[in-house]
């Protein structure tokens, strides 16, 4: 969470002519209420299953980029779902640059693990998040900072170099 995923991932998708999927977004327009509603309906377990069901679908649909939720990858066999569907890209930053956009409220308000987390502690939580989630991360096909993501000019310049580093997929 507040790697850049869905920043990064629009941008990339414009860029590579594709569509863009939030996963979060098609869980919410599907379930036709917010992630923090399912969270508080049936608790992150029953969001995980929910979030797999949705995955799933994503991956027999139409070619997309498709930003997941930061803990997507390291619940069932969801990494196994991306790696076989497709393209998996890690993005990577420092814990102080996810605190920095984690803090921002209208981020921090969606976003159910941390929002009634005081500020000094989030990073503390990051750093613990980060460290727990990285076997799964390690799993991804590709690993490409995302820590230049502050500026539309940013964000382009560095949709442009992953574009770049894809085309050996392609």
């Amino acid at each position: 969470m507040g790697c850049g995923k869905s920043t990064l991932g629009a941008a990339l998708a414009t860029r590579l002519a594709m569509p863009f999927v939030d996963l979060d977004d098609y869980i919410e327009e599907r379930c036709e209420c917010t992630i923090t509603q399912i969270f508080e309906k049936v608790g992150e377990s029953g969001f995980r299953e929910i979030e797999q069901k949705a995955l799933r679908q994503l991956a027999h649909g139409p070619a997309a980029v498709v930003a997941c939720g930061g803990g997507t990858p390291c619940f069932g066999a969801n990494m196994d779902i991306m790696n076989s569907h497709g393209i998996t890209i890690w993005l990577t930053t420092t814990a102080q640059r996810i605190v920095s956009r984690l803090v921002l409220p209208e981020q921090k308000a969606k976003r159910p693990l941390i929002a009634a987390m005081p500020d000094e502690q989030i990073l503390q939580y990051v750093e613990s998040v980060m460290l727990q989630r990285q076997p799964s991360y390690q799993q991804a096909m590709l690993r490409f900072d995302s820590t230049y993501l502050e500026s539309p000019e940013q964000i382009a310049a560095t949709a442009s170099a992953l574009a770049q580093t894809l085309k050996k997929f392609f």
